[in-house]
């Protein structure tokens, strides 16, 4: 489904099981085949991780080049929601989480915007979808 944000945020660096934990998140909002574009970070390619996917194959997994945001269009979504926290003061966590989930469901309500980060990245619709 084109124009939706399934986030999930962790506090500390991410770990297999993060990733795993974001994994069964999106399954349970998404129904059949799912196509993940990601990059090669390590907790992607750990053993663990491999397993999990490889135990669900209705995910499949697309892998951008090793280090190129700007061919990245989870980058241009996250550069939107830090653009417009720039001049925020936050007082602690609680209020920075808050002003991130305005930030991505600001993005939320607008798959016109989500979809161009695709466009700016070089991607096309054509290119996501399942043959």
């Amino acid at each position: 489904m084109l124009g939706k944000i399934y986030k999930r945020h962790f506090e500390g660096s991410i770990k297999s099981d993060q990733v795993i934990t974001s994994l069964q998140h999106l399954q349970r909002h998404l129904n059949g085949r799912t196509i993940l574009i990601w990059d090669r970070a390590r907790t992607h390619k750990s053993k663990k991780t491999q397993a999990y996917l490889a135990a669900h194959t209705e995910i499949g997994v697309e892998e951008l080049p090793p280090y190129a945001p700007e061919l990245n269009p989870e980058e241009f979504c996250h550069g939107n929601v830090k653009n417009h926290l720039k001049n925020a003061r936050p007082a602690d966590k609680t209020e920075t989480r808050q002003m991130l989930n305005r930030g991505f469901a600001r993005l939320h309500r607008r798959p016109d915007l989500l979809l161009s980060f695709f466009h700016a990245a070089g991607l096309s619709v054509r290119q996501l979808q399942l043959k």
